[in-house]
């Protein structure tokens, strides 16, 4: 009996061991799809230089007045440097995170990635998981960079700020929303299955989305459409990448205001809604 026991303990470490090796395999091989398209590899290119770019634009033209700013100020000031550029950043995460799995559909190839990988949950995870490691230290390579490289031009314009705790978690938020904006598109890329209509969507939800609902909100003064407007992914992730050691969340004069924690659980609650969606879909259509 125990001889029984242990031959069955045997196969099922190994049934486990070979799952662990099989999933490891699908995320080498995504990792090959990935960096082998060169789309991909010039976005990550103008993800990680562009916004470099903005930001020295900006810290070298600001203050030109030759105001001083210290402390609280200063350090906004850096924030701001450093993260201006993430107003790009998110429409390229959009169409990489799209490109990922609409491409595959495009051409066919997700019927192969499906055959090799039959639980289809995997091969999407698989390529979240690349797809959110890799914006994310682009991001992050980016946002620091902008930062290193911006705080002597910021000196030198009489804005005094350093890199400590306070700016940092304002740019670690930076490289996060940028993330999770790159795995809610490809969340909608596997429900549209289209590039061109998961950019539009995806872009859509983002800049699109917002002037309605300001629009409206201005003709019909309705207060609920500002919490609407502040719940959009584009608007509830922007306090992730905002300095202040006051926490501004909470309803004010009915409309609720979120901050970098609240922000972050509702822009989180979107791609989990996305994921989720997409998941039920891939599992139910055919490739």
């Amino acid at each position: 009996m125990s001889a029984t026991m242990t031959a069955g303990a045997t196969r099922t470490l190994h049934q486990h061991d070979a799952a662990r090796l099989h999933f490891s395999g699908v995320l080498r091989s995504e990792w090959i799809k990935m960096r082998s398209l060169r789309s991909t590899i010039w976005s990550l290119v103008v993800l990680v230089v562009l916004p470099v770019g903005i930001g020295v634009l900006l810290a070298s033209l600001a203050n030109d007045d030759g105001r001083s700013f210290t402390g609280d100020a200063a350090r906004n000031a850096l924030v701001q440097y450093s993260t201006v550029g993430t107003t790009i950043s998110v429409l390229v995460v959009a169409v990489i995170g799209a490109l990922v799995v609409t491409g595959e559909y495009g051409t066919g190839m997700i019927r192969s990635t499906f055959a090799a990988v039959p639980r289809r949950w995997e091969a999407l995870a698989a390529k979240g998981i690349v797809l959110a490691v890799t914006i994310f230290v682009a991001s992050a390579i980016s946002v620091w960079a902008t930062a290193f490289v911006t705080v002597p031009i910021a000196n030198a314009n009489h804005v005094e700020a350093s890199l400590d705790g306070s700016v940092a978690m304002p740019l670690l938020g930076a490289s996060v929303y940028v993330t999770l904006i790159g795995l809610l598109a490809f969340a909608v890329g596997v429900i549209v299955r289209s590039t061109a209509g998961a950019i539009a969507s995806v872009l859509g939800l983002m800049l699109v989305a917002p002037v309605i609902v300001q629009l409206v909100q201005g003709f019909t003064n309705a207060k609920w459409l500002g919490t609407l407007n502040n719940l959009l992914p584009q608007n509830a992730g922007q306090p992730l990448m905002q300095f202040g050691t006051k926490d501004t969340s909470g309803w004010h004069d009915g409309v609720l205001a979120l901050g970098g924690w609240s922000g972050f659980a509702v822009l989180t609650a979107w791609v989990v809604v996305a994921m989720v969606t997409a998941l039920v879909l891939a599992q139910k259509r055919d490739a």
